[in-house]
């Protein structure tokens, strides 16, 4: 539902005949019952809240409560969209209007909320529910509610006190006998009737302001651009999960069933008369079981490296440095562990760009760097090549700059003709130990790989994977 009908289901509620017989005026009751309560336990929290702070201010440990008064209204906004629920029915809730943070920490929550809008607005509903909103409910309640029951309660009381005594109605005027208080309950029912619609009515009217402060506004382009930030992170999240089971799918399942195959035709040959053509035949089948298995790991490894998964980001663009053509110096700083979407998407461009170097740069030699600066993770890749690299020529650089601008990231490319050229990517993010394995920091140093060079020794657990001399047995 639009959030500007958010109230739809109770407005048409009203309008219907049944509307006293059915729930709603009962739902509606307990929605501003519950505003009620809020509001007086808001404005109580906030005051306390406020003169410890103020207090406190004087040795300036209050400081940080006071400024934590800008982010009360989060919690209440909270709750007031749940509250909804007793006056919209089958409908959503309104929608967060709040962003993800950039990063994880503290620093990028605090800084993402107070630059929102929504933040601000959910503040003034909060100030505005303590000050002057629970009050005018707690009335409405007393006049439609309070005042029309204990009228119909009239007969009951009378009952209690006796007719000699008689009692007193509204506390106004006072009813001696059982005629006089049979009107006066027959009165009540007809106050209840009405003081249901009033009570409706304030309830959808709340409802609706509780929506304008809460929900984006028609229209709005930053609650669009949350919305879109939102989806492109569920989708990033989606894709690296598809290609993370893939992997493990291939690996555990047709890379076994290869390896079977292999060390079956290994022993078949065994078996098989030296010479023959059955021998030969079985040869040439465990030669191509052999490279079906090699490409069948080159595609594991390209669809998602283990070793990213297992051991992190250093240790992954290492593997991939070492196994690119043009030699590569290391110089990588990267400690613990980064969210997965981070490193999949780093290790990929890294990838990328070395395939580019290799087959388009005609370099000799290339560095690569890497740290964490400043709440971001930075990569940059420099090569002695021909330079001129241009996006717009096919050479993949488009691609890598939107996998990082999924994440928030920025691709800057620096090729003037005759090189060198330096690509560096920044990707906003914090360490986190979130990872399958913890990893120490790692800190390759001024290290250099490729075929004419020494390769980098790295020590600590490996991953075996089967090899063709394992899978193959000969006679």
């Amino acid at each position: 539902m639009h959030p500007r009908t958010a109230s739809a289901s109770l407005w048409q509620a009203l309008a219907r005949p049944g509307y006293l017989l059915s729930p709603w005026p009962w739902r509606a009751a307990a929605y501003l019952l519950t505003g009620t309560l809020t509001g007086a336990a808001v404005l109580v929290g906030l005051v306390t809240w406020v003169a410890v702070g103020g207090v406190l201010a004087i040795a300036l440990v209050g400081l940080p409560l006071l400024g934590a008064v800008a982010f009360a209204g989060l919690p209440l906004a909270a709750l007031e969209r749940r509250r909804l629920r007793f006056v919209v029915v089958g409908t959503d809730e309104v929608p967060d209007p709040h962003a993800e943070p950039s990063a994880p920490g503290l620093r990028s929550w605090l800084t993402t909320r107070l630059r929102e809008r929504a933040t601000w607005r959910e503040l003034g509903h909060t100030l505005l529910t303590a000050g002057l909103l629970w009050p005018a409910e707690a009335l409405l309640l007393t006049v439609a509610l309070a005042s029309p029951l204990s009228v119909i309660a009239t007969p009951v009381l009378l009952a209690t006190v006796g007719e000699d005594r008689g009692t007193k109605v509204l506390k106004v005027w006072t009813v001696a006998d059982w005629p006089t208080a049979f009107a006066a309950a027959a009165l009540g029912v007809l106050l209840l009737s009405a003081g249901a619609y009033v009570l409706g009515v304030a309830a959808g009217a709340r409802a609706a302001l509780t929506r304008l402060l809460l929900a984006p506004p028609d229209g709005d382009p930053s609650a669009r651009v949350v919305e879109l930030t939102r989806s492109r992170a569920r989708l990033v999240d989606a894709f690296e999960a598809e290609r993370r089971r893939i992997e493990r799918d291939l690996h555990d399942g047709a890379q076994q069933r290869l390896v079977a195959l292999t060390m079956t035709l290994g022993l078949a040959r065994l078996d098989a008369p030296p010479g023959g053509p059955l021998a030969e035949q079985l040869a040439k089948a465990h030669e191509e079981a052999g490279a079906a298995l090699a490409e069948l790991r080159e595609l594991i490894h390209g669809i998602h490296p283990k070793v990213l998964a297992d051991y992190g980001l250093g240790a992954a663009v290492a593997d991939a440095a070492d196994r690119s053509p043009v030699p590569v110096d290391l110089d990588l700083e990267l400690p613990g562990r980064y969210p997965q979407p981070v490193e999949s998407a780093a290790y990929f461009v890294v990838c990328e760009a070395l395939a580019n170097v290799a087959r388009h740069s005609g370099a000799s030699r290339a560095r690569l760097r890497g740290g964490h600066q400043g709440g971001r993770l930075v990569l940059e890749l420099e090569d002695d090549g021909r330079g001129g690299a241009e996006p717009g020529r096919g050479t993949g650089l488009t691609g890598l700059a939107d996998r990082v601008s999924v994440l928030d990231g920025r691709l800057s490319l620096t090729s003037p003709p005759g090189g060198p050229t330096l690509l560096r990517v920044e990707i906003p993010c914090e360490p986190t130990d979130n990872g399958p394995m913890d990893a120490e920091p790692m800190d390759t140093g001024p290290t250099e790989t490729g075929p004419t060079g020494t390769r980098p020794t790295r020590t600590g657990p490996t991953r075996t994977e089967p090899t063709d001399t394992e899978a193959t047995t000969t006679g």
